[in-house]
């Protein structure tokens, strides 16, 4: 069925009050984008930031009263904020779609390095020869479609990892740990702090046609010990600070290490980090993004 929205456009100081004002008013479902171009890469822990200038929108039944629903917010913007002119509120009727459906109409293989392809499972693959990895991310992060991923992806695909142990730190759909089995090595674990992406993680391996013995997944405080030969984290440049110390105690020495989710503005702060047990090599860049490769020190 088609859905009305409506949009208000405000600022953060107010945007609490006019959700839950569109919540009173019988909407469905609340959500916050940005009006203009201003990004917010990485907030802090226990932040939930939102852009100077928000537009929030409310999703109404297409039978909802819209002239009833338009006095109730003027004339409580009048009572919360005396002092400051009602904003644009804008009402349009939302075409019926299925959004997932749209979604993986534009999801198409893509191309990483010389031998590998990410395909979506819906999707014809376009080269039976090459290294394909049948990929449906669910609720998870990865997709290949994201600068981070496309960096480890290509770096994965240019390594040796013939019969090499690796680690997926950061899972998400097991993207890369699935990546690297293809691309030749034989176990790997992938660790996450969503169970949604474990589940994830899973499900490709098996969309993959690959052993279940020889990919596992855990949460941090579950995850093995075991030395990597290799290990992947894309993350995020906060966690990955934090997390210098332990991810570098399951690399073996020589072993190599991928990081990414990182900004061009964060680089010193991650060899910083890192530099006491890895000699890292120069950054690769893509869009703004940054990976951070290295070889622990012998």
């Amino acid at each position: 069925m088609p859905w009305l929205q409506i949009k208000i456009k405000t600022n953060p100081e107010n945007s609490e009050a006019y959700e839950d004002l569109l919540l009173s008013a019988g909407c469905a479902a609340v959500t916050f984008e940005d009006s203009e171009d201003q990004p917010i890469f990485e907030p802090d822990l226990g932040t939930t930031p939102l852009w100077s200038n928000t537009t929030i929108t409310g999703l109404f039944a297409a039978e909802h009263n819209l002239e009833q629903t338009l006095r109730f917010l003027t004339q409580a913007h009048a009572q919360l904020f005396p002092a400051i002119p009602t904003p644009p509120i804008h009402a349009e009727i939302l075409e019926d779609k299925d959004w997932e459906r749209e979604w993986m109409d534009n999801y198409h293989p893509m191309q990483f390095g010389r031998r590998l392809w990410v395909c979506p499972s819906w999707k014809e693959i376009p080269d039976p020869t090459a290294v394909n990895l049948l990929l449906d991310p669910g609720l998870a992060f990865g997709t290949g479609t994201h600068p981070t991923t496309a960096l480890c992806l290509e770096w994965l695909d240019a390594q040796t990892l013939d019969g090499q142990y690796i680690i997926d730190y950061g899972c998400g759909s097991g993207i890369l740990g699935i990546a690297g089995l293809l691309l030749g090595a034989n176990k790997a674990i992938g660790v996450d702090i969503d169970p949604q992406a474990l589940q994830a993680t899973k499900d490709n391996l098996s969309r993959n046609h690959l052993a279940d013995d020889i990919l596992h997944v855990f949460l941090p405080e579950n995850a093995p010990t075991d030395l990597a030969d290799t290990l992947v984290a894309n993350i995020l440049a906060g966690p990955l600070v934090q997390l210098a110390p332990t991810l570098a105690s399951l690399i073996k020495p020589k072993g190599k290490l991928c990081l990414s989710g990182l900004l061009s503005a964060q680089e010193e702060e991650i060899r910083a980090a890192y530099s006491t047990w890895f000699d890292l090599d120069p950054v690769a860049e893509k869009e703004g993004w940054i990976r951070v490769t290295g070889t622990k020190k012998g």
